[in-house]
């Protein structure tokens, strides 16, 4: 980790113009190139925002999967994200990999936003923070983090190919903000995002160069995101440094012959080797030396999958432990938390409960050892305590689930899962294996295979009209017992890699099946270039009638002490590659928790999202619990919140709307390509305040076990400008039970010369106390949050004068305010 500048410029001079440039991009589609007259090994990458997948798609090869990053940022604990980040890192290593493609530091601009599960928050600061910490607990366990996706990327419609229209002031003080902060905690890598920014492609753009490189002082690598990078002297005489994936990319030959014949500078190049290298000296792959574990032989992407060892103890609780700490208590009458010492009957209603949903949808998905649903962690806190009756409701809206190995069997073993079989143009089997379900993202190439088989035998448990389905680009089929059900040639819309390779569409066609007669459902579909090779085949029961399940719901709730209803949104509702176009759950949804409530005033609502949904129940339920996607120990760490062995302690890290009409900002659709940010500055919270509208639940709002009443605000009486502002906030515990508060800070500037937003978040501490007890937080408010960009002089200013600054529980709800004298040279 040592190498020094000279060491590195030394190692430069062993290699060719020409060698240098064909560094630059991947060797393969999560690798980079080796060079072995410098001792260069190859650097392995790895999506993993919530877990580390590795390089290939294969539900054999585990990963711990811990809750979203918007629960992450639920916490407001940043502690506890840098522990996170440390078992992020010890499962990279295991894995072999060396750069973690992760935090993804964009914003929840819009409440529509698909990608909302993998972003941390709607606000700047917030976002940084967060984000800082995972850096500092990846990184300290000599795994590299990467910084993503630089910048404005906030939004997956036309997400390869829109203009972001951003003005100045709103892209340093917001979009631009969270990177800086990533930066600041000495992140090794930023990834360049597909969008264009002001008209130029961000592969390309001068953004990476200043503030990014100069300004800021960044000396890590600068990588694209998978395919951002389309052409070859303009992104290459721009900051990227790094084009993935390889061998192919517009760089390459067509990279070195640039430099050859000079349209790309020598010194250029240079310069990106260097930082490469310096980013291998810095992961221990440069030079001779000891293997690091990343640099330890791994398995290739067509290889049998490794063994993976039990997940241990202390992840699992670790896992469990940040659950809880995210989940965010929207609403409690008197229902929450529930005594199992008073509980006989418990109904655990919905579709979620028994599935619940883990994670997002799109490239950071892994395959996790185990699930916990909440089902499942609401039996484990009460077996022999009291009865547990499920009933699972409609089925939520959306397409048919991939097939389950508790479904099907493969037809050749007989034993739980599917039968893989690649074949060759005339049909005859080149590889053949059993896999544990329908979703085969990477089914295993071979010399010559021209078509992916999967074939299973189902035991359908519910008679009736079942939806089958394939999913796929290029030609496709499908059989039920040598029927035909469908065919047809469908060609990919888009080349968009989350689409392509993750979660294409499914053809759908209905067949009639019986309990207790096996039917035997063979998908194919042939290998063609641009279509990749993800191949999905699922299945559905008949949906329970519309109206007969809400009642059954209602009559077990009735006959509960309890109920517990769990709604959420589906994969191809909150999903990598999609916005969303609506924030309801559905109106089945809704209709079974209006049905459970009304059976049950002891009725909690556990809602499974990433991000905002509308609920307009809420004021029905006797308590709201937003679980978020909690990964794979989220049913106990929930059940631990339910029964009141740990409090709920997340707090919302973005507003959510009462319905989606209120939203401030709810554009994510381009026009002629081009999506302005007219909002400016005023994202979040801001726009709300700005435009005098009230949430459903504030920016900062979650409720503990106990209350607090916010007492005494202190801060200076006057502070320099370009200085940190230390303020303090007296809080009682006024409540019976002992808990922990997030006290929060905001700024306003009555008379500015400058637009600002009525008041923003500017710092936040976590105080404990337990009942009757007053405690002081001690909130610093970084001078950043004081400063403006001023366009004209293109610098940093702050305005000297009277600052206000309010505290409270939430953006909504600041009851102590107190004046602030900014003094010094007038700067803005």
């Amino acid at each position: 980790m040592g190498t020094s500048d000279e060491e590195i410029d030394r190692l430069l001079g062993k290699l060719t113009p020409r060698a240098r440039a064909l560094l630059l991009d991947g060797a393969t589609t999560w690798r980079t190139r080796a060079e072995p007259a410098l001792g260069l090994r190859e650097l392995v990458m790895s999506d993993g925002p919530a877990g580390v997948r590795g390089e290939a798609w294969d539900e054999r090869i585990t990963s711990v999967l811990l809750p979203s990053a918007s629960a992450l940022a639920a916490t407001w604990d940043e502690d506890l994200v840098e522990s996170l980040g440390g078992l992020l890192a010890a499962e990279a290593r295991r894995k072999g990999v060396d750069v973690l493609l992760a935090p993804t530091l964009n914003l929840h601009r819009s409440p529509l936003g698909g990608r909302h599960f993998e972003c941390f928050s709607e606000d700047p600061e917030l976002t940084g923070r967060v984000g800082a910490a995972l850096v500092r607990g990846v990184q300290a366990h000599g795994v590299a983090a990467t910084a993503k996706h630089y910048v404005a990327n906030d939004s997956e419609t036309d997400r390869l190919t829109v203009d972001v229209r951003v003005d100045e002031r709103a892209l340093r003080e917001v979009y631009l903000a969270p990177f800086e902060a990533a930066v600041a905690a000495g992140v090794r890598l930023v990834m360049a995002g597909y969008n264009a920014v002001d008209g130029t492609t961000m592969t390309a753009n001068a953004l990476l160069s200043d503030p990014l490189k100069g300004e800021w002082g960044f000396d890590g690598v600068v990588v694209s995101d998978w395919g951002a990078v389309r052409s070859t002297e303009d992104t290459a005489r721009s900051g990227l440094d790094l084009a993935m994936p390889g061998p192919d990319s517009p760089w390459g030959e067509a990279l070195a012959r640039a430099v050859a014949d000079g349209t790309v500078p020598e010194d250029t190049v240079d310069d990106k080797v260097r930082r490469l290298l310096r980013l291998a000296a810095w992961l221990g792959a440069l030079g001779e030396g000891e293997p690091t574990a990343s640099g330890a032989a791994r398995a290739g992407t067509e290889a049998p999958p490794a063994p993976r060892p039990a997940v241990a103890p202390r992840e699992r609780a670790l896992a469990r432990r940040a659950v809880a700490a995210g989940s965010v208590l929207l609403a409690n009458r008197g229902v929450l938390p529930l005594d199992p010492g008073h509980l006989r009957t418990v109904a655990v209603i919905g579709a979620h409960a028994a599935r619940t949903r883990t994670q997002g949808g799109g490239s950071a998905g892994v395959f996790p050892p185990h699930e916990v649903s909440v089902l499942d962690g609401v039996r484990a806190a009460l077996r022999g305590r009291a009865r547990v009756v499920h009933v699972p409701g409609p089925r939520p809206d959306g397409p048919a689930p991939p097939l389950g190995h508790d479904a099907c069997t493969d037809p050749r073993s007989g034993l739980p899962g599917v039968l893989l079989r690649m074949l060759d143009a005339d049909g005859r089997e080149l590889y053949a294996e059993r896999r544990r379900g329908g979703r085969l993202l990477e089914p295993r190439l071979v010399p010559g295979a021209h078509t992916v088989e999967i074939s299973a035998r189902l035991r359908p448990r519910t008679a009736g009209r079942w939806t089958l389905g394939v999913a796929g680009f290029g030609r496709m089929s499908l059989a039920l017992d040598g029927r035909p059900l469908l065919a047809g040639d469908f060609p990919p819309p888009t080349d968009d890699p989350a689409v392509v390779h993750v979660n294409p569409p499914a053809q759908y066609a209905g067949a009639d099946l019986a309990v207790g007669q096996d039917a035997l459902l063979v998908a194919r579909r042939e290998l063609a270039p641009g279509t990749g090779r993800a191949t999905v085949v699922s299945a559905a029961p008949p949906a329970p009638d519309a109206a007969a399940s809400p009642a059954e719901a209602a009559r077990a709730a009735a006959g509960a002490d309890a109920a517990i209803v769990v709604v959420g949104t589906t994969e191809h509702g909150e999903c990598e590659g999609y916005d969303r176009t609506t924030l309801s759950l559905g109106a089945t949804q809704n209709a079974l928790v209006r049905a459970v409530a009304a059976a049950n005033p002891r009725t909690v609502a556990v809602v499974n999202s990433g991000g905002p949904v509308e609920l307009p129940w809420r004021d029905a339920v006797g308590a709201v619990l937003l679980a978020w996607f909690p990964g794979q120990e989220g049913g106990d760490g929930l059940a631990d919140v339910l029964f009141g062995r740990a409090e709920p302690g997340g707090r919302l890290p973005t507003t959510w709307p009462a319905a989606l009409a209120d939203a401030p900002v709810t554009r994510t659709l381009p026009a002629d390509g081009r999506l302005p940010y007219d909002e400016g500055l005023h994202v979040g919270h801001r726009g709300w305040l700005r435009h005098a509208r009230v949430p459903a639940y504030w920016f900062g709002h979650g409720l503990g076990y106990t209350t607090w009443a916010h007492e005494e605000l202190t801060v200076p009486p006057r502070a320099g400008a370009g200085e940190d502002v230390t303020v303090r906030v007296r809080v009682r515990n006024t409540g019976a039970r002992s808990g922990r508060e997030v006290v929060q800070v905001y700024l306003a500037r009555p008379g500015s010369a400058v637009e600002r937003p009525v008041r923003w978040f500017a710092g936040y501490a976590a105080v404990r106390a337990r009942p009757g007890e007053s405690v002081t937080a001690t909130v610093r408010v970084p001078a950043r949050a004081l400063r403006h960009w001023c366009v004209r002089e293109r610098a940093w200013r702050t305005e000297t004068g009277r600052w206000r600054v309010l505290a409270g529980p939430s953006a909504g709800e600041v009851p102590l305010v107190v004046d602030l004298e900014v003094v010094g040279p007038r700067t803005g």
